[in-house]
């Protein structure tokens, strides 16, 4: 219980505040962890429904209008940075590498003991690689507490591969991603995304920057092992869930106003392919103009994805 009062001023400026939540000891060997969870409070929040936002790679929050809008609704508002990303990341650490996805179990467990304590039920709102996440830990870590779940985008699928190449791909990382888990390997194409939202939205460089941050073997081996769970239907999230998408991608271009209105980061087609494997109750909705991330879209789709999650939840909560 002491946690909970130790919220400091946030960055992001009047009504957010942070919380400190340490982890111990990290499995990949970076010493003490810890994760940071942020909060939105203009006014007395305890009570509401609540609503979690779980950022994907090369990412943090600051998408502070998503916090404003969900407040107004009725909401209560809370987002997690999760270990080694955003304000969670100390010196040393390799920004967002884990071997295992797993391990972001217990920084999720340590936001939804905090967030639980004052609020009746809490949804996800979980952004690209969190939505890989996310799924994993709920088919494993069930709550009463969680009545849905809302995908923005999520990675279900490598790209620029056919189905069995993935499959031969992952035997390979499995094996040489146990030897040399830190090695760099050649990723990105996000300078174009990157771009895009940065021409209308302001953030730090530092914990966002426009071409990504660098990607190891060790976490490669961690999507391509996480993805063949929902490839292999060996994962159910147990609850009603939204997945919003773009309705096109555009990809590895260089920036030019089409990149505004696709996803610039993922093939829209595999997470539409994908996204029923994930449960029994699943609702895919594509956004025509969207962004990779939704709620960074363009004004008329970024006003459809809020109009759509909140229908969502109104249906659910």
């Amino acid at each position: 219980m002491e946690q909970l009062h130790n919220w400091r001023p946030d960055f992001l400026g009047e009504d957010f505040e942070a919380l400190t939540l340490p982890l111990g000891k990290d499995p990949d060997g970076s010493g003490d962890v810890q994760a940071v969870l942020v909060r939105y409070q203009p006014e007395p929040i305890a009570g509401r429904p609540a609503l979690l936002w779980v950022h994907g790679m090369t990412d943090y929050f600051f998408q502070a209008h998503v916090a404003q809008y969900f407040h107004e609704q009725g909401y209560a508002f809370y987002a997690v940075d999760l270990r080694k990303s955003g304000r969670a990341h100390q010196d040393g650490e390799l920004w967002h590498y884990a071997s295992n996805f797993e391990y972001y179990f217990e920084d999720l467990d340590a936001a939804l003991g905090v967030i639980e304590k004052q609020h009746p039920s809490v949804v996800p709102l979980a952004h690209s690689t969190a939505g890989l996440i996310v799924s994993m830990w709920l088919n494993q870590s069930p709550s009463k507490k969680i009545p849905a779940l809302v995908l923005n985008s999520p990675w279900l699928d490598l790209m620029h591969f056919d189905h069995w190449q993935v499959g031969i791909l992952r035997r390979v990382v499995n094996v040489v991603g146990r030897i040399f888990p830190r090695l760099a390997v050649p990723g990105g194409g996000l300078k174009s995304y990157g771009q895009s939202i940065h021409a209308d939205w302001d953030y730090d460089m530092t914990f966002k920057p426009l071409g990504g941050h660098l990607k190891y073997l060790g976490w490669l081996r961690a999507v391509l092992n996480g993805q063949h769970l929902v490839h292999t239907d060996r994962i159910d999230v147990g609850v009603p869930t939204l997945v919003m998408t773009s309705s096109r991608s555009h990809l590895n271009q260089p920036y030019t106003a089409e990149t505004d209105t696709a996803d610039a980061v993922l093939d829209v087609q595999q997470i539409q392919h994908w996204a029923p494997h994930l449960g029994k109750d699943v609702d895919v909705y594509t956004i025509l103009g969207a962004r990779h991330d939704v709620f960074l879209s363009l004004p008329h789709a970024r006003e459809e994805a809020f109009d759509i999650t909140a229908k969502f939840l109104q249906e659910h909560i």
